[in-house]
């Protein structure tokens, strides 16, 4: 399924063409692999050619997106490639919280070497956090990687929308669903009445209660009604950062409804993604998660980010492909961290950051071939390499994590911000 893009020698995108022919032009030379991720190879002599029509499909998703090509023939449409994009929003959040406790710690202790600024900065129309909007940046990142590697002539989105006040209670109507559920109440006073003006957790009457967390903020815990609850103090300390159900209290946690951070995510985050892929001039289809799911049903195909965007819109009323098929996962891991000094827990400084990114021509994150003559790693070994100023690298393959001389090292693919793994846990990384 996964086909190999093509560019001719002025580097102008062309078709793509079946792995099968990719290996015969290889294999007779008037062809160079061009970039391994996405697989692309670049003719030596030809220019120009014929070209189809060819779609971008895209099935926004919080932690994970799917995105594939859809080639239009004569014998139908197509998936001609697949990829599933791995975000990396919840890592950017914890570490924004790192730095923030970080600084904070150092305010309060009068050990910061400046003021905090963060009244003074400024928002722009449209801001948004920087987890969310990472995860728009990757989308865009692949939409114009592939639009330089294969002629993209039409975009298709799933614009989705998540009604709230429905996911926590499907029978909600009337007045209720227009004022909620605190419609009267201040938040105390709603959880006084809601858990009988007692401690939730001991039964503890007439003493002083504390709103408490069912699952606490450090664990992904929200500040949403029907995660908080009453406790006594004993009660709270001793709950400290785990759960209602590691406290010991499972039915505690069920009146904890799930949680709607992936929902609020993606309502915050979909016209901002669609104002990005108009910004590319492209014709832009838009479809509803309902029609996504109807065209899958339709056609059999079992529940996958990378079917769901090939069902995406009109256009996926009826297209081809393998369900069983191999596709590109990628995984953000972003491009390293600016941090020049790392601190230790309470804020002082630890070690420093080496000035130099790069050591005998290679760069932690570059995918390498370690070809290894003799010793107890002896072989051929391919994966992600992490460099070090002594010459001595790890590599990560498959089979796990091996030391090499820089020596035995080949560039494969060049740091890009991101890992990738196909079929067969075949694991390769640019990070």
């Amino acid at each position: 399924m996964q086909r190999a893009l093509v560019l001719d020698r002025n580097k102008q995108p062309l078709m793509p063409c079946h792995s099968a022919r990719a290996r015969e032009l290889l294999t007779s030379g008037k062809v160079a692999v061009f970039k391994r991720f996405p697989f692309t190879i670049i003719l030596k002599e030809r220019e120009g050619g014929h070209r189809q029509s060819v779609s971008a499909k895209v099935d926004p998703g919080s932690k994970e997106t799917g995105l594939v090509l859809v080639g239009d023939f004569k014998r139908g449409k197509r998936v001609i490639w697949a990829s599933v994009i791995e975000h990396r929003g919840q890592q950017i959040k914890n570490t924004l919280e790192s730095r923030r406790a970080s600084r904070r710690g150092r305010r309060a202790r009068h050990t910061r070497y400046r003021p905090a600024r963060f009244d003074n900065r400024k928002r722009p129309n449209g801001w948004l956090p920087p987890s969310l909007m990472s995860r728009i940046e990757n989308v865009w990142t692949w939409a114009v990687r592939l639009n330089r590697l294969c002629a993209i002539t039409t975009i298709s989105q799933e614009l989705v929308k998540f009604d709230m006040q429905l996911m926590q209670n499907t029978e909600i109507s009337g007045v209720e669903y227009q004022q909620g559920e605190l419609m009267g109440y201040e938040v105390r006073e709603y959880l006084l009445e809601k858990w009988g003006r007692k401690c939730a957790y001991c039964g503890a009457k007439n003493t002083a209660l504390e709103v408490e967390h069912i699952t606490p903020k450090s664990r992904g815990g929200s500040n949403r009604i029907s995660n908080l609850t009453l406790a006594c103090r004993t009660c709270n300390e001793n709950k400290g950062a785990q759960t209602a159900t590691e406290f010991g209290y499972p039915d505690i946690q069920k009146q904890a409804k799930r949680p709607l951070k992936d929902a609020a995510t993606m309502n915050a985050t979909r016209w901002a993604l669609y104002t990005q892929l108009k910004n590319s001039g492209l014709p832009i289809e838009i479809g509803t998660g309902g029609r996504t799911k109807y065209n899958r049903l339709q056609q059999g195909y079992p529940k996958a980010h990378w079917i769901d965007a090939a069902c995406v819109g009109e256009s996926g009323e009826c297209v081809y492909l393998n369900p069983h098929g191999d596709y590109l996962h990628i995984r953000a891991t972003g491009h390293g961290s600016r941090q020049i000094c790392r601190t230790d827990k309470f804020g002082f400084p630890s070690q420093h950051r080496l000035c130099q990114k790069r050591h005998f021509g290679f760069q932690t994150g570059d995918m390498v071939k370690a070809t290894v003559p003799s010793g107890k790693y002896a072989g051929i070994h391919v994966g992600r390499v992490a460099c070090r100023a002594t010459g001595s690298f790890d590599i990560t393959t498959p089979n796990g994590k091996i030391t090499v001389n820089h020596k035995h090292c080949s560039v494969l693919h060049h740091a890009d911000g991101y890992s990738y793994q196909t079929k067969g846990d075949r694991y390769f990384s640019a990070a």
